[in-house]
């Protein structure tokens, strides 16, 4: 798959890195590489790209700063060292949130999710992708569940197992939570240690709850400046 896409960092060290994996495990074309957001924003003034990787702690701007300032069409995926940015990063249109030091293993696993997320808005036969029919395997035992994303309420870790439920039923899988997080985007997005909900099925937000389906879901302390920004964006 051939995207465009550039590196928005203020370590050399970490742009170089992103370089050399872009470069040996994908055919995309690298762009550009900026030092600041203000480079940044120069570039993308006369030029579009597909995907950014976006550092969050800059000088002058921070990468939250500027993701504010870009297209709705343009993907990020944020590179930081610090993972409490991680809930907020979702309210823009964030496909993956990479902790240095990014090893050759993670990277793949958010190329894979990139991809993933590029093919869905390829027209199929001159026509626009049907919405809604994303689906994923949810292997439980020895069957394999083929879920409906839009269906899913929440997932819900349980030690070594992650219970997804849907309106109509729930299945256990032996997985971790964070290895889900890393393959889903919004209306996804991390309320607590033990959960991730669907924002697009949530009723209401209640004395730090989320209601959803029948589910009272508390919200994490780390998790809450990141939820109430994603919902004051769709407050009137």
């Amino acid at each position: 798959m051939e995207l465009r896409c550039m590196i928005v960092d203020d370590e050399p060290n970490a742009v170089n890195l992103l370089e050399v994996l872009i470069g040996q495990t994908t055919s995309w074309q690298l762009v550009a590489r900026s030092y600041n957001a203000l480079d940044a924003i120069s570039f993308l003034k006369s030029n579009t790209v597909d995907l950014i990787f976006l550092d969050i702690n800059m000088p002058l701007l921070t990468g939250m700063e500027l993701a504010a300032l870009l297209s709705d069409d343009t993907a990020i995926v944020f590179t930081t060292a610090h993972s409490e940015h991680a809930a907020e990063s979702y309210t823009f249109n964030t496909l993956d949130y990479l902790l240095k030091p990014i090893t050759l293993k993670r990277f793949l696993a958010a190329v894979k999710k990139i991809e993933m997320h590029f093919r869905s808005r390829m027209p199929a036969t001159g026509k626009e992708p049907e919405k809604g029919n994303e689906y994923f395997f949810v292997k439980s035992g020895t069957q394999l569940h083929k879920i409906l994303l839009q269906e899913i309420l929440f997932f819900e870790s349980r030690k070594e197992y992650v219970r997804v439920v849907t309106p109509t039923f729930e299945v256990l899988t032996y997985r971790r939570l964070k290895d889900i997080e890393a393959q889903i985007s919004m209306p996804f997005a991390r309320v607590h240690n033990s959960y991730i909900v669907n924002f697009a099925q949530l009723s209401k937000i209640q004395d730090n709850h989320i209601y959803i389906g029948d589910a009272q879901i508390p919200i994490g302390e780390k998790f809450r400046e990141g939820v109430m920004e994603m919902i004051r964006k769709k407050t009137f």
